[in-house]
């Protein structure tokens, strides 16, 4: 592992905290724990494996290690998971100056940390991210397919924070930071984002100095990406959030688009009522309403609520309470909507979005607090 011109005296040197969230990563823990404790000789180091009560005791091999390693810590969560959360709470336990954040599925290769804190001391830098995109780098571990969408990700992404246009990858999971500086802003990180880098930059509006150095990504030691349907949705909900300047809780955005859907699906099934099962209006309209919120609420369980995603017996319960949520909203739009247009020298479009507005504020509002039970 190059050291290039770092001090060799751990005792005279920052001290560095590498955190590695994990979840099924048994495989990976013992390559990624061996070359990085080959920093010991420069820093005084801590590795901390941030573990979401793995399924396949990566949990008890990072605990054995640390028997015989005290450089290597353990967090294990129970009950609460995901990757922005365990990068968040890693950073904030961590009890060095320096803070490197890196995957544990051997995807970024620990000599990359090397050239990441040598560009942090030559820049003063405040944070120093591994790009994928940087010219020099070599990419070997994603298809062509996940390349594309990551392009297209990272573009969308640069629209979104002007002040960090001159990046290459803001959707980085490799990223070395000087802790004091990135503190304040890591406080504040919404960990409902999946990916923590784009949140912190948005968070921090231009105010921290990020420099880039080219990473080597490699194929995967062992194991199955996490990427799914969920992870893209909240990645295109953080874009949106920023977007709108913050001004609008990033689930408030999630449980709009998803009502948004729900109008679709409503025209749809109105559609398909009255011309193939020749449903009278009102039975068409019943039919669309319900099935529609049904819709909406699935939706919702498993993107906007995920973290507290409903199943089984709650599950049914909880789309009952939706429904109950869902027309007393409907009750709240008509009244509000019909007091208006009469009272507002019958501006109907006026009228018509007050309503919907009480109706969105009223479901949002109600039904994460009686279905979901979140603030």
């Amino acid at each position: 592992m190059p050291t290039n011109s770092l001090p060799s005296d751990p005792v005279s040197s920052p001290k560095l905290s590498i955190v590695l969230p994990t979840y099924n990563e048994r495989d990976n823990v013992v390559p990624i724990a061996t070359e990085l404790l080959e920093l010991g000789d420069n820093f005084d180091l801590e590795i901390i494996f941030v573990d979401d009560d793995s399924r396949d005791g990566t949990a008890d091999l990072v605990r054995q290690l640390a028997h015989t390693h005290p450089q290597i810590r353990l967090i294990r969560r129970v009950g609460r998971s995901g990757l922005s959360s365990a990068i968040k709470e890693g950073i904030l336990d961590a009890t060095g100056d320096l803070v490197v954040v890196m995957d544990c599925d051997g995807q970024h290769q620990p000599s990359t940390v090397m050239r990441a804190l040598n560009r942090l001391r030559e820049t003063g830098a405040d944070l120093v991210i591994g790009s994928r995109f940087h010219p020099e780098a070599k990419i070997n571990g994603l298809s062509a397919k996940r390349e594309r969408n990551s392009i297209w990700a990272n573009s969308v992404a640069r629209f979104s924070l002007p002040r960090y246009r001159s990046l290459s990858d803001y959707m980085s999971g490799f990223f070395v930071c000087q802790l004091q500086s990135v503190l304040p802003y890591v406080r504040q990180v919404d960990v409902n984002g999946f990916k923590f880098l784009y949140e912190l930059l948005a968070i921090s509006r231009g105010r921290l100095n990020v420099k880039e150095v080219p990473l080597e990504f490699q194929p995967r030691i062992s194991g199955e990406s996490k990427l799914n349907l969920p992870i893209v949705w909240d990645l295109g909900i953080s874009i949106i959030h920023t977007l709108l300047l913050r001004s609008v809780p990033r689930r408030a955005v999630s449980f709009a688009l998803v009502g948004a859907t729900g109008v679709a699906t409503h025209l749809l099934v109105y559609s398909l009522t009255t011309h193939f099962l020749a449903f009278s209006f009102e039975m068409a309209q019943v039919s669309a309403v319900v099935i529609a919120a049904s819709t909406n609420f699935l939706i919702n369980n498993v993107l906007t609520f995920r973290s507290q995603q409903l199943q089984g017996m709650s599950l049914l319960l909880g789309l009952v309470r939706f429904l109950l949520v869902t027309s007393m909203g409907m009750v709240a739009n008509v009244g509000v909507s019909s007091a208006l247009y009469h009272q507002a020298a019958q501006r109907p479009l006026f009228a018509m979005f007050a309503g919907i507005a009480v109706d969105f504020v009223w479901k949002y509002a109600a039904s994460s607090k009686f279905v979901w039970n979140t603030p």
